[in-house]
């Protein structure tokens, strides 16, 4: 109760409006986003391995020495301090925001402990030798944390009642909520992928990394075709669901299936093109950099849609007759 108490006063004396609340949660957003491309470069630049232990760097400091691949590794882990100080800012300015808005305190609070989970699994992927397994989870648990930061800025943006309130067209939203799941498997293929390439995450460093290789030589060929027509499907249900949107959805999600559609577009060029020329580290890095901010138009455009209306009358009425 004192505690409480405390708060409330603090909270009367340094109140934060819900516009400068919304701010802090976009930049957690954006750091969040942040580390993901340095995380990418880390890989890309074979520097995985330069601080080859964990927490320290070395086996006798947490630093690193001097060499560009060491300078790399410890440059990204630096920056996950700067990533926590914005995520545990979204989570206690929340308890500061007035009016209250108590409907985002569980999901400021997903941040801060998202990015101590992505601490432990990163320095469980050093001390496994970047085990494909480990650093594909590393990633797509980044996607997850993407997911509750868009979500903490979006709604932070919105009334409660905007937030709470039903999409307008029922098929939409559940279209919305399938391109959304599948774009998520879209990723957890190109992850899959980019563990059967050349991009072991150590080659700077000279270590050894184990890759996947189900099929044999043909792993890496394999694995791209099914990436390659799972995105076709999910880039032609995302067209059919902008044509849907023109008629049945909100001005917001028009525009962002639009922009969706246009990263995707971008990405099937360069998904193209980085193969061709036997995927070099800087494409790819475009290519994953690309992936994410995809990604991030998915987990708005399920926003954007609203939430699942009811049925109507009539449609619940033949529901229960042929049941």
């Amino acid at each position: 109760m004192v505690v409480r108490d405390r708060l409330l006063a603090f909270q009367e004396r340094h109140p934060i409006t819900p516009e400068r609340y919304t701010r802090i949660a976009f930049a957690a957003l954006v750091l969040l986003s942040l580390i993901v491309f340095t995380g990418a470069a880390v890989r890309l630049t074979g520097s995985g391995l330069g601080c080859p232990t964990w927490p320290k760097c070395t086996e006798t400091s947490v630093h690193s020495s001097l060499d560009t691949h060491g300078v790399i590794e410890f440059g990204n882990r630096l920056l996950t301090f700067v990533v926590s100080a914005g995520t545990v800012a979204a989570w206690l300015g929340v308890f500061l925001v007035k009016p209250a808005r108590p409907d985002l305190k569980y999901l400021a609070l997903s941040l801060p402990l998202g990015v101590v989970l992505q601490a432990v699994i990163g320095g469980l992927s050093v001390l496994f030798q970047l085990a494909p397994g480990w650093v594909m989870t590393h990633y797509l648990v980044s996607m997850v944390l993407l997911i509750w930061a868009f979500d903490l800025w979006w709604r932070s943006s919105r009334s409660p009642e905007e937030v709470r309130a039903a999409g307008t067209d029922r098929t939409l939203v559940i279209g919305m909520r399938v391109l959304y799941v599948m774009a998520f498997v879209a990723i957890a293929l190109g992850t899959i992928s980019t563990a059967a390439g050349p991009h072991a995450g150590a080659s700077g460093t000279g270590e050894f990394v184990g890759r996947f290789d189900w099929f044999g030589d043909d792993t890496l060929r394999l694995i791209i075709h099914v990436h390659g027509v799972v995105v076709t499907v999910l880039g032609l249900l995302t067209i059919a669901a902008w044509f849907r949107a023109r008629t049945h959805g909100s001005q917001e999600l028009r525009t962002t299936l639009l922009l969706t559609l246009a990263l995707m577009a971008a990405q099937g060029v360069l998904g193209i093109v980085q193969y061709q020329l036997e995927l070099p580290a800087e494409l790819v890095w475009v290519h994953v950099a690309l992936a994410t901010l995809t990604w991030v138009g998915f987990v708005h455009g399920r926003a954007a849609a609203g939430r699942l209306p009811e049925r109507a009358p009539a449609a619940r009425e033949m529901v229960g007759q042929t049941a």
